[in-house]
């Protein structure tokens, strides 16, 4: 009887759900990886002087697993900028020069601030380095360029695949984990960028980067996606190609901002 409670705990223990963080782990992971396929020899040597053997990848997720941490609750509003509707690029850019509050655009630039001034600390050069890997990962998410009524799509509840979540997970983790790949996986399966694409991304600033998520926002929003609504295969069909190329502008983007650093 004793070993039939377990086996029901451990079943149970395995199929709880797990609340969602950013891209979520293997989005994040997967953007630390695609850019470490485009790390030029100077950057790469760089990196391995401040995170050891912690790669991109395994170090992509840190800012969202400290949040366990009370005295890094700092760190919340850093992941994201909400943005009102309506805005043109040069009306994104006046918002984001006005907004007082640490957000994801100022955050990201005090980052590579940090990461290239030789006289910051060991140390705190390794906390720039873990939260700029994910800052550009969670830049490239569209949700987190989304509304402040809705806190980014957390208030909108919807069914993915009959479970209860809400807009900001589905967009968060549960698009991409439905592909069911390993990060390494879905990194290979994506990682096709044509030189031509590779030259235009990389001319994008972080204003351009958190503009063209903005605009993805506003096409998921103007879906009309409402609470209590199902979404499933054809959701999945619909958006899945947008997911992939956020997360490949993400990790090449990242890849040349370090590569810019450390030339």
């Amino acid at each position: 009887m004793k070993n039939l409670k377990r086996l029901i705990l451990a079943f149970a223990f395995i199929y709880t759900p797990i609340a969602a963080n950013a891209w979520g782990v293997l989005g994040h992971r997967i953007v630390g990886e695609v850019a470490d396929s485009y790390l030029s020899a100077n950057a790469r040597k760089a990196i391995k002087q401040i995170l050891g053997n912690e790669t991109l990848a395994m170090s992509a997720n840190w800012a969202d697993f400290i949040k366990s941490d009370t005295s890094y609750r700092y760190l919340n509003n850093w992941h994201y900028v909400n943005l009102p509707e309506g805005l043109d690029k040069s009306g994104m850019s006046n918002y984001l020069d006005s907004f007082k509050d640490a957000n994801i655009y100022s955050k990201t630039n005090e980052m590579i601030a940090l990461l290239k001034n030789p006289k910051t600390p060991a140390d705190k050069k390794v906390f720039a380095m873990r939260l700029l890997v994910h800052l550009m990962g969670d830049m490239h998410q569209p949700m987190h360029t989304a509304r402040k009524e809705d806190l980014g799509g957390n208030r909108v509840s919807v069914m993915w695949f009959g479970q209860k979540s809400n807009l900001h997970r589905v967009w968060d983790e549960q698009l991409i984990d439905f592909q069911q790949l390993s990060y390494t996986e879905y990194t290979k399966a994506i990682n096709f960028a044509t030189p031509q694409q590779l030259s235009e991304w990389n001319k994008a600033t972080l204003k351009d980067c958190i503009f063209e998520s903005y605009q993805v926002c506003n096409k998921i929003y103007a879906t009309g996606i409402k609470n209590d609504d199902k979404l499933s295969y054809n959701y999945n069909f619909d958006w899945i190609e947008t997911v992939n190329q956020q997360l490949l502008k993400g990790g090449v983007r990242l890849a040349n901002i370090l590569n810019e650093i450390y030339k």
